[in-house]
């Protein structure tokens, strides 16, 4: 998007409607004065004067901002009324208005969530300054946030326009996270279209960078520049263990940087945040590389030749991650000089996860415990096969909130609440990102070809050269082929393989949809994260 664009669209924001309040009074004659105050500000008011009526006209308006209710009326009272309001609108600000000071009235109301509590007689200028803390607030947050990001537009534009190096795109990828968050809480629909176009221009032009410069990372892979997926436990877990303190490495399968960002205000209430860096998720980016990748501290064509009975290839029955636990045995055993007491805990049902909360204070007696938890990871598929979870998580808005809702009831929050009362380091991370998908792309392949849709191993393949990056000889990355003819192929931006067979079916059961295992900032870019016990 250009900046005339952003220019365009933001203007069409200004003209907005006028806030709407419905208000509801027995003696809503009295209040003339009150109303004509009101409408002279620019505010619409639709008046009634019993329950009832509020609940009839609010359903039939469906757009009501904010509404008044008189505490004291006759047949259903206002705190009834509230409750019938809030039952399917829990969000929908609502003033009390009453003259009744009684301390139990007041914590009913407040019990059940009003925005404000006026007593009678109220006054016009009372009422403005109630209006504007609850609906003006918002306003000018959203006003004062598009204003800002208008100003970082540009910036960020041309960032994408001219960077050149993998720690540009880092900080591009991070300053798109932080204007999402901020976004979502100013809750500016426009802004969030725009931004969500910025970033899809941002992944366009990453994605060429990475097909650039990934065979070239590879082949310098001992280098360490940039830190890897097989990187991740000499650069970032051995150097915290001691004798004095136990470490925690927590790896949350398919954690997104955005989604760490919404968990780093509940777990920065206990832990105190020593390093916040980053590594780039090998391809493909997917479980079965990336995490194996990242416990053997091998490249997956390494582990293969290495460890063939503990390798099994995308086509071949059998789990792909069954063998976690080995491969870091053996990377523990090469990589430090002296044994330490080490323990691995793979959390992939709640069974196990309510197990992990109760023997959290265990964890203290190793020098090392390394937890896998796949929920986010259960929670991405889940999101394709169930209907009920894409309406939860229609968004990324809402994928957001609902990892954040997820992990406040966890028995996993339980468990890390347990663990900050004692001194440990607690290592945060994951093995791959998941991108939103919305670009289809024609692939043909025999019945041997990866089921993923975001990349794709086998013989013979043909696809749409401008989707992906191709990698035609295996080797070149470091992956394993699992006959002579095999090549890889991976999705470029937000794109989704799909067969011809059953094209407009599966273009629309998959579109918009998370998945793993391409290229895109979401992916590729990964947090790794030191806190300690505050």
């Amino acid at each position: 998007m250009t900046a005339t664009a952003f220019s365009t669209q933001q203007a069409s924001q200004t003209n907005m409607d006028k806030v709407k309040i419905l208000w509801a009074d027995d003696e809503i004659d009295m209040l003339t004065p009150q109303l004509f105050f009101l409408e002279k500000k620019g505010y619409e008011v639709i008046t009634v004067t019993n329950g009832y009526d509020a609940l009839e006209e609010f359903e039939a308006h469906g757009d009501i901002d904010i509404v008044f209710l008189d505490e004291s009326m006759p047949g259903l009272t206002g705190l009834e009324t509230l409750a019938k309001l809030k039952a399917d609108h829990p969000d929908l600000p609502v003033v009390m208005i009453t003259k009744n000071e009684a301390e139990d009235i007041m914590e009913d109301a407040l019990g059940s969530q009003i925005t404000d509590y006026l007593i009678k007689p109220v006054n016009p200028n009372q009422i403005l300054l109630s209006l504007k803390r609850i609906i003006d607030n918002k306003r000018l947050v959203r006003e004062k946030t598009s204003s800002d990001y208008q100003q970082d537009f540009r910036n960020i534009l041309m960032e994408i326009n001219s960077v050149n190096d993998l720690e540009g795109w880092k900080n591009v990828y991070q300053s798109i996270i932080a204007w999402e968050l901020r976004i979502d809480a100013s809750d500016s629909e426009e802004m969030r279209e725009i931004l969500a176009s910025q970033k899809q221009e941002a992944n366009k032009e990453f994605s060429k960078f990475v097909s650039k410069n990934y065979l070239h990372w590879i082949k310098n892979l001992d280098d360490k520049d940039p830190v890897m997926s097989p990187h991740v436990i000499p650069k970032y877990v051995l150097p915290e263990i001691s004798d004095d303190v136990p470490t925690v490495m927590l790896l949350l399968d398919n954690l997104r940087f955005d989604q760490w960002k919404i968990l780093k205000p509940i777990i920065t209430e206990l832990f105190r945040i020593e390093k916040e860096e980053t590594f780039i998720s090998i391809l493909p980016t997917s479980t079965q590389y990336s995490r194996n990748a990242i416990f053997s501290g091998m490249m997956p064509n390494e582990i293969a030749k290495h460890y063939p009975e503990w390798w099994v290839n995308d086509f071949e029955e059998g789990g792909k991650n069954n063998h976690e636990k080995d491969l870091l045995g053996k990377l523990l055993e090469k990589r430090l000089r002296k044994s330490i007491k080490w323990d691995y805990h793979k959390i992939t049902n709640v069974h196990n996860a309510r197990k992990l909360d109760d023997q959290a204070l265990n964890f203290m007696n190793n020098d090392l415990t390394v937890i896998v938890y796949n929920f986010i990871d259960m929670l991405s598929h889940a999101r394709t096969e169930m209907e009920v979870l894409k309406e939860l998580a229609g968004d990324e808005t809402a994928y957001r909130s609902l990892t954040k809702s997820w992990f406040l009831h966890s028995p996993l929050w339980s468990a890390l609440k347990k663990l900050a009362e004692r001194d440990i380091k607690l290592i945060i991370t994951t093995d791959h990102g998941t991108i939103r998908v919305g670009q289809p792309s024609r692939v043909i392949g025999d019945r041997n070809t990866t089921t993923n849709l975001r990349y794709k191993s086998g013989r013979s393949l043909q696809y749409q050269k401008k989707d992906v990056l191709e990698v035609r000889n295996p080797d070149d990355v470091m992956l394993p082929k699992a006959n002579l003819s095999s090549s890889y192929i991976f999705a470029l931006e937000d794109r989704y393989f799909l067969y011809p067979n059953n094209y407009n079916h599966f273009n629309n059961y998959f579109r918009n949809t998370f998945q793993h295992g391409g290229i895109s900032m979401e992916e590729m870019i990964c947090p790794v994260i030191t806190l300690r016990s505050k």
